[in-house]
């Protein structure tokens, strides 16, 4: 099986020829690297997938890279009773030991065109050696890293219903990674749900019908009233939250959140999109905090923040009360918001 180079293929360091994980194929050698598992299953289902269309009686083997025994990569590669193409999918190459590393160079240097041989690297320095042969030797690589800033995740959900051929708004981008983006595997569920789902292009309301309940959704709601200063309306939020059994801590967790945003743009000059390259976040991000932070004064955000730290520490252990502890943060945050 030839070596494929998808749409989302691009050169890279040394030699290598990085591969988007949605253009991930069958090739001789292919390394899938990082510690992101989402991203890594869905490269190496998309392989198996590709590599069964080609050859139905394809024969699938996986070793493991820690508990190797010398000569496994060879005998697994070697030609099979009936003749069937084989891929070869060795895990756990974070943990190899020697003579892995050993059988797996010498491999590479001259792999069986007819074979697809995956490597599945989750990060660290370990076979550092054996990452820049594969690397150097021009082999596909399928980079699986984190997606951490928000401006990653809402270009994960574009290409994902780009892919699809479903259409789905702006905002919606936007509120979808709001309510899911804590966990990539649940945002690329999310996004495969609506996908199949809704009857339309996706909206905001649809998001908000779908996922409007989830604790992220629910803590940032709290949190976007009590930045606003409406006292009332976080408060009664708040407390429908936690009688359907949410937990106090994800709720701190986004005021703080919206609070260090507000911090970090209140420091800076500029428009929108320079701020926003500037600190990694989305420019509409930018933008709600350049319009929440208007007439706040140094002294207001820092009593808020302080309120939050304290609230923080308590519903982490430190009170008998937690609920109580928050209600007292919002009504902190809701008056520094409204003595702007």
């Amino acid at each position: 099986m030839a070596a494929r180079s998808g749409p989302g293929a691009r050169a890279g360091a040394g030699g290598a020829n990085t591969v988007d994980f949605r253009s991930a194929g069958p090739a001789p050698v292919v390394l899938v690297t990082g510690p992101e598992d989402y991203l890594a299953a869905r490269a190496l289902d998309r392989i198996r997938r590709e590599a069964r269309a080609a050859e139905p009686a394809l024969e699938v083997s996986r070793l493991e890279a820690a508990s190797y025994a010398a000569g496994e990569i060879l005998l697994a590669a070697s030609p099979s009773l009936f003749g069937e193409r084989k891929l070869i999918e060795i895990h756990g190459l974070e943990s190899m030991n020697e003579d892995f590393l050993k059988d797996a160079l010498a491999y590479i240097a001259a792999p069986d065109p007819e074979i697809v041989l995956v490597l599945r690297h989750a990060g660290g320095a370990r076979g550092k050696k054996l990452l820049d042969a594969v690397k150097a030797s021009g082999a596909p690589v399928v980079e699986c890293q984190p997606l951490k800033k928000d401006a990653d995740k809402v270009a994960f959900v574009a290409a994902e219903f780009k892919g699809s051929g479903r259409r789905i708004d702006r905002d919606a981008v936007d509120a979808l990674v709001a309510a899911v983006g804590s966990s990539l595997a649940e945002l690329g569920a999310a996004c495969s749900q609506l996908q199949l789902d809704a009857t339309s292009t996706v909206d905001v309301a649809t998001v908000e019908k779908y996922f409007g309940g989830r604790v992220e959704a629910t803590a940032f709601k709290v949190a976007d009233a009590a930045l606003s200063g409406r006292s009332a309306q976080a408060l009664s939020t708040f407390r429908h939250a936690i009688e359907t059994g949410v937990d106090p801590v994800p709720i701190v967790a986004a005021i703080a959140s919206k609070l260090r945003t507000l911090a970090k743009v209140a420091g800076e000059h500029g428009s929108a999109q320079s701020i926003a390259r500037t600190l990694g976040l989305q420019p509409w991000l930018v933008e709600q905090a350049q319009r929440d932070i208007r007439g706040w004064t140094p002294q207001s955000l820092a009593a808020a923040i302080r309120a939050v730290a304290e609230a923080d520490a308590e519903v982490k252990g430190l009170s008998r009360d937690p609920g109580y502890a928050v209600e007292r943060a919002l009504a902190v945050v809701s008056a520094s918001a409204r003595a702007r």
